[in-house]
């Protein structure tokens, strides 16, 4: 007869229902890495260690990092142990970029390697919230903000063109030269230089027509039929991090999204 190890429980604080003791670790394990103690890429105390730091045992220890890794804020290197996930183009393409150029149903041949966008910066500016934003990124309207059009190629053809709005309180001391001269992806700036690290976005999409500024940075006639997607990066905690809006070329193109099921 097979048999199942109960999951070790502690109270909730207040009255609150019995909580998974590896939920309870997971989220001081998110909290370890917050506060910056492992930074983007650094490996995190042996399983052995750490457990005895938490005071939990090793299965429990174990069970919290697996979902932190399927979640993408920790990954394991066979042999070496397991680090905090940095924010690399890598992560980019298989996380975040979703655009795609359309396949051709009569090849044949293996399926084309992804491409990295082109990004180009086309504007910057420091703005005052709108209601909208300030609704989405949990601060007041009228709230100073960033904002950063951004033009994004494939295959030497603009397919996309964003629209980021950042919290200024959020991204003190952000300037457009540290915006444009990053060595890597905007989230790999966002966690390197300011200690923000997106997790997830939530997404939603709609078809629109392309008004005259889309337009014009698209390269299409007004009018013109585009995918639009508002995106809410969110860190620790689902705080906002960015609030986005992309309209999306799919005259060629395709918006992919790749779904599985946490077994």
């Amino acid at each position: 007869m097979k048999t199942t190890t109960r999951p070790e429980l502690r109270k909730l604080p207040k009255g609150g229902d019995s909580l998974p003791l590896y939920r309870q670790v997971k989220r001081d394990l998110q909290k370890i890495i917050e506060a910056g103690h492992y930074g983007p890429g650094k490996a995190l105390p042996g399983e052995s260690a750490l457990a005895m730091e938490l005071k939990v045992s090793v299965g429990t220890l174990r069970h919290a990092v697996d979902e932190l890794v399927h979640e993408h804020v920790l990954v394991r290197r066979q042999g070496k142990g397991t680090f905090v996930a940095p924010h690399n183009r890598a992560r980019f393409m298989f996380q975040f970029f979703h655009v795609e150029p359309r396949p051709d149903p009569e090849d044949e041949g293996p399926p084309l390697e992804q491409e990295f966008p082109g990004i180009t910066c086309i504007g910057f500016m420091r703005d005052k919230a709108s209601a909208a934003e300030a609704r989405a990124l949990r601060i007041k309207p009228g709230d100073p903000v960033f904002r950063v059009e951004n033009k994004l190629a494939l295959g030497g053809r603009v397919v996309a063109y964003d629209r980021l709005v950042l919290s200024a309180a959020m991204f003190r001391n952000l300037t457009e030269k540290r915006f444009v001269e990053r060595p890597s992806t905007v989230y790999a700036l966002y966690q390197t230089d300011f200690g923000i690290t997106v997790l997830r976005a939530q997404e939603r999409a709609r078809a629109s027509g392309a008004d005259k500024a889309v337009a014009h940075v698209l390269g299409v006639p007004p009018d013109t039929p585009v995918m639009e997607v508002h995106r809410l990066a969110l860190t620790f905690g689902d705080k906002p991090v960015e609030y986005r809006v992309s309209f999306i070329n799919t005259q060629a193109h395709d918006y992919v999204s790749v779904l599985s099921k946490k077994t």
